[in-house]
């Protein structure tokens, strides 16, 4: 038994409240090195003379990834504080037993050696999180390219590739005439980039956080925008860029002409005096990327702290916004996100506040920071998987099992899964226009936990190269549409509505074949058993033993072969 791979730690991800009353405990062990696992526990405070409290829970390997295997128990807590330790045994048969980080050769009886599990404190540390976006499909708009409200010639619109600064006329009232198009597709979030006035085309770079951009429209454009979209069953998050700011934006220009003696200086980071603006990637103050145009803003600064989290508060009172996605979120402070997510709640309980960050991010998603986070790995996996061919269907599976077995279980209907966006080429171009692995992407996005966020477009086969080419003109001619791919879209989040197993329930098995690119999950919630399906190669695999079952994405009975990049929902 490799002892340095069992790990535990009476923390958030390893301990945590599932309910009041309901504890989930984790442990990580070496993959395929435990034969069983046994979680044993009793009460911290009541002398065994008195009381035997001693419980012993089997526990389960529940997710498993390259290396690991995370064994899970779910505790009914009715104590004011439980300890507890792990019996491990090996496929020889040997048994340890592992608590407090140590390891010994018989039942550890001495509580002062056990983990440690307050009921209270870890049920006040429990996730509250928005039950309004658990597993919803969010539709990405990039306000200028989405839709305009008036005519653009489609020699205009429809350039390609698109450079930075093309003016498409897009607008919020734009997106207000296609509010039907997006309920009709089955999106139940819209996640619009930045709207707020700044010279540029993509707005991140802001000038006046209190002013709609006038030329998407006005705050009374973004009232009715919310308005209609919650008439329509749907919600509207806003793009946060409060890692940094324009030159343009007033503390800055205030710091250019009083210099010294500006009362902004400390809003960010100079290096040297007298400041001026530069553009390039030498400048005398901190940027974003080293863009000079973008100063980063230092929120270790009180005023500016408090300026910013008014921003936030000041939008979700005046429009009635559902919450933020938050730009560079991991180049700001964890003490800065903790102090933004108490005060945003307090102005709206429910208000979602998703993260931007390209890599896992844990360190976020303790429950006092963010509610979810753009999940970057996922995309990465799925470019590699489905896009690249680089990724084998073993290698996928062990990415899911490494994020779910690293994080708290709440969070398995909030990451946002997605596979381009406008900071990324379009996937259909990293996938050489290969509507086939488009459609298996969209299925992986689709057919898992998680909150799926389709970027404007991806439904009607757009395409486009890295930013900014992946920002064109939304296809709305009927000629210039994948019709087919759009229908594909809907059928799939139409699964998912009406197969809540898909991604609430149990999951009850998972295979992965690499020789044929085989990937088959098994979920069961209620009288709800499903099976998926994921053929990610070219050629076929054949599953016979599933013949005749009906198949709920092609609506006709499973002809026992998946095709290239077939994707599958089987039902008894």
């Amino acid at each position: 038994m490799e002892y340095a791979a069992i790990r535990h730690f009476a923390d958030k991800n390893y301990c945590f409240a599932l309910e009041q009353g309901r504890f989930l405990i984790r442990l990580e062990v070496k993959k395929d090195d435990a034969a069983r696992v046994v979680l044993h526990t009793q009460d911290k405070y009541l002398p065994l003379r008195l009381a035997d409290t001693r419980r012993a829970y089997p526990m389960k390997p529940a997710h498993s990834d390259g290396c690991r295997d995370y064994y899970e128990a779910e505790v009914e807590i009715d104590v004011i504080c439980l300890r507890y330790f792990f019996e491990i045994e090996d496929r020889a048969g040997a048994v340890v037993y592992y608590s407090g980080h140590a390891f010994y050769h018989q039942p550890v009886t001495d509580i002062d050696k056990m983990y440690d599990c307050p009921q209270t404190l870890r049920e006040e540390e429990r996730f509250a999180l928005p039950g309004w976006a658990k597993n919803k499909v969010v539709y990405q708009i990039f306000p200028s390219r989405f839709a305009a409200d008036q005519d653009v010639p489609e020699e205009v619109w429809y350039q390609a590739p698109i450079s930075h600064h093309a003016d498409l006329k897009g607008s919020l009232r734009g997106v207000v005439r296609r509010l039907d198009y997006i309920k009709a597709l089955g999106a139940d979030i819209l996640y619009l980039t930045p709207v707020f006035q700044s010279r540029s085309s993509h707005k991140y770079d802001t000038d006046d956080y209190y002013a709609i951009d006038p030329s998407f429209g006005t705050k009374e454009d973004l009232k009715e925008l919310v308005r209609r979209a919650h008439e329509l069953g749907m919600y509207v998050i806003l793009d946060g860029v409060f890692n940094h700011t324009s030159v343009n934006f007033f503390a800055f220009q205030d710091v250019l002409t009083r210099q010294g003696g500006s009362a902004y200086l400390d809003w960010y980071y100079p290096r040297e005096l007298p400041l001026k603006a530069e553009r390039g990637i030498t400048h005398g103050y901190k940027a974003f990327g080293y863009y000079g145009d973008m100063p980063k803003l230092n929120l270790q600064n009180r005023a500016a702290a408090d300026y910013i989290i008014s921003v936030a508060a000041y939008w979700i009172r005046e429009c009635d916004i559902d919450g933020w996605r938050l730009d560079v979120g991991d180049e700001i402070s964890h003490a800065f996100w903790k102090r933004f997510r108490r005060e945003i709640k307090a102005v709206k309980r429910d208000a979602l506040i998703v993260g931007e960050i390209w890599h896992f991010a844990g360190d976020f998603l303790a429950g006092d920071e963010w509610d979810s986070v753009m999940n970057y790995p996922f995309y990465f996996a799925a470019l590699e998987l489905a896009a690249a061919g680089t990724m084998r269907a073993s290698a996928f599976l062990d990415h899911l099992g490494f994020m779910r077995g690293n994080l708290n279980r709440a969070l398995d209907g909030y990451l946002w899964n997605f596979i381009d966006s406008h900071d990324t080429a379009r996937f259909l171009h990293s996938a050489g226009n290969s509507v086939k692995k488009q459609k298996l992407a969209a299925a992986l996005q689709l057919l898992l936990p998680g909150m799926p966020m389709i970027y404007y477009g991806d439904e009607a086969g757009l395409g486009g190269g890295p930013d900014p080419d992946c920002r064109r003109g939304m296809l709305w001619a009927e000629s210039r549409r994948n019709g087919a791919l759009f229908a594909y879209y809907q059928t799939l989040i139409q699964i998912r509505r009406r197969y809540p197993a898909l991604t609430e329930g149990e999951l009850i098995e998972t295979y992965a074949d690499d020789e044929t690119g085989l990937i088959r999950m098994e979920r069961e919630m209620g009288n709800q058993r499903v099976t998926i399906l994921f053929h990610t190669r070219e050629g076929a695999a054949a599953l016979p033993e599933l013949y005749g079952r009906e198949n709920l994405v092609t609506g006709a009975p499973f002809s026992g072969c998946l095709g290239d990049y077939e994707a599958a929902v089987l039902v008894e």
